[in-house]
C-alpha cells in the first residue's frame, strides 16, 4: 500500500511557540484519531544553505519569525481524503484553532500557509546513531 503525506510550511513568531506547541499536540491526536499513522511538527533552527533558497525567503519571513514545518503520513491517499473532511467537521479543530486564527489572539497568518499532498516516492528508515 502506498502512503500519502501532507506536509506543509508556516512562519510563527517565535514569542508564540510555545502557545502554539499545545495546540498542534491537541490537533495532533485529532489527526491520529480520525487515521493519521503520525503527525509531526518542527521549528526552524536553520533555514539557510548555501547555493539553495530558504524556506525564509521564499516565505518572506519577519523579524522575530521562525518557521513551522509539519507532516503527516496516511496509510493511503483514501484514508488522507477522508480524514481531511472527517477532521475538518471535528468540533474540537474549530474550539482549537479558530481563536488562534482570528483577533487579538491570532498567532500566526493562514494565508501565509504553504500545503501540499504527496505520494509515496521512496521510503527508507534506519537506526539511530548513538
Amino acid at each position: 500500500m502506498d502512503q500519502y503525506a501532507d506536509s506543509f510550511v508556516f512562519p510563527i513568531h517565535k514569542d508564540h511557540l510555545e502557545v502554539y506547541r499545545k495546540v498542534a499536540q491537541e490537533v495532533a491526536q485529532i489527526w491520529i484519531k480520525h487515521g493519521a499513522l503520525s503527525y509531526q511538527e518542527f521549528a526552524a533552527d536553520d533555514l539557510h544553505f548555501p547555493g539553495t533558497q530558504s524556506f525564509a525567503d521564499t516565505l518572506s519571513l519577519k523579524e522575530g519569525e521562525t518557521l513551522i514545518i509539519g507532516f503527516t503520513l496516511f496509510p493511503s491517499k483514501a484514508i488522507r481524503d477522508r480524514a481531511q473532511k472527517t477532521v475538518g467537521e471535528d468540533p474540537r479543530m474549530a474550539e482549537i484553532v479558530d481563536p488562534l486564527l482570528q483577533g487579538e489572539r491570532m498567532i500566526f497568518d493562514a494565508s501565509r500557509m504553504v500545503f501540499g499532498g504527496f505520494s509515496s516516492l521512496v521510503s527508507e528508515t534506519g537506526e539511530p546513531l548513538s
